[in-house]
Parts: C-alpha cells; structure tokens; sequence
C-alpha cells in the first residue's frame, strides 16, 4: 500500500522509470506527488485484489445483486464475451471506457432495471471476457459487440449507453447498425474524427500519449497495476488534476479499485486496455468514413467539458436531442453523480423512437 514507506518508494522508483522513458509522464509524477492523490489508497487492513477471484469475485457474495441479475457469457468469433443482465422492458446496452469494465455501471443498474432488461457487456478483450479480438479499434470491437447482442442474443433493437473509449464502440454500434440503435447516450467522450484528429487527441492529456507507446506501458505499469489505476481515478476525478483542479481522490472505495484491478492484473486485459489508445489512428479514419447517426443522441459530460467535447461529436451526430454537464462529476459520471445519470438516462430512454 502507498501508506507504508516501502511501497511508497517502490512505486517513485517506477514513476521514475517512467519519466526516463516518457517525457509525457512528468504530469502525473507532480500530480501523484500531491497528499491528495497519496491518500487515494486503502485503508490499511483492506484485503487486495488478488483475495478475490473470478467474474463474480465482487458478487458472489451479494444476494441483493444475485436476486436481480445474472452473470452470462457468449462465444463470438473466437471471443468469450462476459456481461452481466438482468431487469424487464426494452433492452438497454451499456458498454464501459478504462480502466474499468461492467462493474463501472454497478451503482445505477438497480434502478435502470426497474424499467430495461439491463446488459452490461465487458468489451472484448477487456474485463472478464477471455479471447483476443482480430483488433481493437472501435469499427471492429463494435462488430464483436454487435455479435452478441444481434447473434447470440436477438437483439435488433435497443438502446445503448457508453461511456468513455467504449462510447467510441458505441458511435461505430450506431453508425454501423443505424437501424437496430433507438436511442444512443454518449458518456464523455470527445470522438477522433472529422473536427478533431488522432494526433490532437494524444495532447489532451500525458496519459493518451504514453498508453500509445509499443511496450512501455506494459513494462512500467504491470507490477503496480492497483496502484497505478488508483492514481488514475483520481486524476480525472472531479477537481483532479487532469480538469486542472488542485488533486482529487478516486471516487470508488477500494473494494471497486480491487474489482476494477483484478481484471486489468491479466496481462491480455492490460494490453488490451493500453490497445484502445494505440488504435487512436485507425478510429479516426473510420470515424471520418462514417455517416453521421440520426436516431435521438444523449451527449452527457463532466463538468466543464461540454462544449469541447461537442465539438468533436457534433459532425458525426446529427440528432443531439439532449445534451448534460454532470455537475460536480469528473469523468466518472455514473459513479460521480449517479443520481443525475440515472435520472437523465431514465428520461431520455423512455421517450422511446419519437
């Protein structure tokens, strides 16, 4: 844990290798040095990640989650997709960004369930779906995706929901498969494209440039793969450095740092994960091919970020019929403001077609 003085140094001897290989990361070597973000670790006494294994590990043991939803997996092109559904009404897709997986949408799915059947999908490759994709670029994850829930499962209409590098799934869902999406949210995610490039994308922040490199991320990040994600969630977490802020400390406990760590500590999830970033170059070309989506589109972001991420989604998104700063919320709306997310995805869904 960062709390004790050994660790502490273990992990500024790999920030430090860091720095050495890549210049970008000289931003989150001063924002982890902030006592905001070194209290962003467990108390000590919480078991590790590694205490709790499977698909189920944060689960198994809920009874309240067990009596309304179920773990499920398909095959699809040589691919195990995981997801978790449960509920009653019209299917409502939710695909999650990174560092996180389904779970990122544990919180809201109660209440989302009340009036959808709920699938939340582990994207391939990532979470406790097993199999390597022919590629992670967002056209081909969103072909997979669409394996599942049109192949395996019937489902040819639904709403979807994303958030992230899973909401770059998400726009290709639609543009790929316009008649099959009624209604598209889109979680802050400002999309490589027309109005703003690959390369600008990269230079929004150190992290996009440095989960691009070939190897090196692997390399500097596998041994302290908690903790690098909880300096992470805290980065971008509202008021965290990443928005400018003055430090932030991850908005999960550590029992949602364990689950969302327990995946990524596979080394095919790690990989796959830093492989949504170095497939950046290719969505931009497919997301440029592609004709805008015209079904009702949801466009909700952190605070502060609307505008700019309008501006990248706007030339593919023809019908913006709602767009929502999520006040007090970083880039993790549904755990930041779950009450506003749930709300507004609640209203929008429901008014169907129309």
């Amino acid at each position: 844990m960062l709390t004790t003085a050994t660790t502490a140094s273990g992990v500024a001897a790999r920030w430090s290798r860091v720095v050495i290989a890549a210049a970008a990361t000289v931003a989150l070597t001063a924002a982890c040095t902030t006592p905001e973000a070194q209290g962003q670790e467990a108390a000590p006494g919480t078991a590790p990640a590694v205490a709790s294994t499977g698909f189920d590990a944060a689960t198994r043991d809920d009874a309240e989650f067990n009596r309304q939803f179920s773990h499920r997996t398909a095959d699809v092109d040589g691919v195990t997709i995981h997801y978790v559904t449960g509920g009653t009404g019209e299917p409502l897709v939710l695909l999650h960004g990174w560092p996180q997986s389904w779970f990122e949408w544990r919180g809201i799915m109660p209440a989302l369930a009340e009036k959808y059947t709920v699938y939340a999908v582990d994207l391939p490759g990532l979470g406790d779906s097993v199999g390597t994709p022919s590629g992670y670029d967002k056209a081909t994850l969103a072909r997979y995706v669409h394996g599942l829930l049109a192949g395996n499962l019937g489902l040819h209409q639904i709403n979807l929901a994303a958030h992230d590098l899973g909401a770059g799934v998400g726009f290709q869902y639609a543009a790929q498969f316009p008649d099959e999406v009624v209604r598209y949210a889109h979680l802050d995610y400002p999309l490589p494209g027309p109005a703003h490039s690959a390369d600008a994308y990269r230079q929004l922040s150190w992290h996009m440039a440095f989960h691009n490199q070939d190897g090196f991320p692997e390399m500097l990040v596998d041994d302290d793969v908690r903790e690098y994600l909880s300096l992470f969630y805290g980065y971008v977490a509202h008021g965290g450095a990443g928005f400018g802020g003055p430090g932030a400390k991850a908005p999960f406990t550590a029992a949602q740092i364990d689950e969302f760590a327990r995946t990524y500590q596979r080394p095919q999830v790690l990989s796959g994960g830093f492989n949504l970033y170095r497939t950046l170059d290719v969505d931009e070309r497919d997301n440029k091919a592609a004709k805008p989506i015209t079904m009702p589109t949801m466009l909700m972001t952190a605070e502060g970020t609307l505008e700019f991420t309008r501006s990248t989604v706007q030339p593919l998104m023809s019908n913006i019929s709602r767009a929502v700063e999520v006040s007090g919320s970083g880039h993790w709306l549904p755990e930041e403001n779950p009450q506003l997310v749930t709300t507004e995805m609640i209203n929008f869904f429901g008014r169907g077609a129309s």
